[in-house]
């Protein structure tokens, strides 16, 4: 797995060519431009009918990837100002913006997120936001560790450590913990829980 710098990781995810890896605060990712989302397809074997996730620096970032009514996208403001930056990927109608390959059996919805995590928010950064998944091979627990992910994924792009460690270091953020985003999908009236994962999600928000 090659290790280089945030400028040159940044610069891979950006070429649609390649697969880049990086920690969040849940489990690690990998993650691809959201055009070549089939290259997480092809590495983890996943099935397509399991979308991914679009995961941006920033809440702005998102919105533009969604529609919906004007007071729809006030409630979903409401949620995401509450939980976001954090462990919460929240399922909503898609707009144009999103290409087929990120949900290619059900492109009308897509889950966004944005990470509690500095490192994985100074890539996002640069690259703007980008297609992701757990780092693992489909139906396999998320690895946790740099040494699995090498081992599952030698050719894809990881931050050198010392890079990983600067940034940390100048950032504060929440830890990984190794467990998934809970997932809440928009049915039109209300949410529905899709997946119970890092964080407790109540409506009153």
């Amino acid at each position: 797995m090659p290790q280089v710098s945030l400028r040159e990781l940044a610069a891979q995810a950006c070429s649609g060519e390649h697969l880049v890896s990086f920690p969040t605060d849940t489990v690690p990712a990998l993650g691809s431009r959201p055009d070549r989302a089939d290259l997480i397809f092809a590495a983890k074997q996943r099935d397509p009918a399991k979308p991914l996730i679009l995961m941006a620096a920033t809440i702005a970032e998102l919105w533009a990837y969604v529609t919906g009514s004007p007071a729809e996208r006030q409630l979903w403001q409401q949620v995401a100002e509450r939980y976001l930056p954090g462990a919460l990927t929240l399922v909503l109608p898609a707009s144009d913006r999103v290409p087929p390959t990120m949900n290619p059996t059900q492109p009308t919805t897509i889950g966004v997120r944005v990470p509690n995590h500095a490192v994985a928010i100074a890539i996002l950064a640069r690259t703007g936001p980008l297609a992701t998944s757990s780092a693992n091979l489909s139906g396999q627990p998320a690895l946790q560790t740099m040494a699995e992910i090498v081992a599952a994924f030698p050719r894809v792009f990881t931050l050198s450590p010392h890079e990983n460690e600067d940034i940390t270091v100048s950032n504060t953020s929440a830890p990984t913990i190794g467990v998934p985003s809970t997932v809440i999908r928009w049915t039109g009236n209300g949410w529905d829980l899709l997946r119970q994962g890092a964080v407790s999600f109540g409506e009153e928000a």
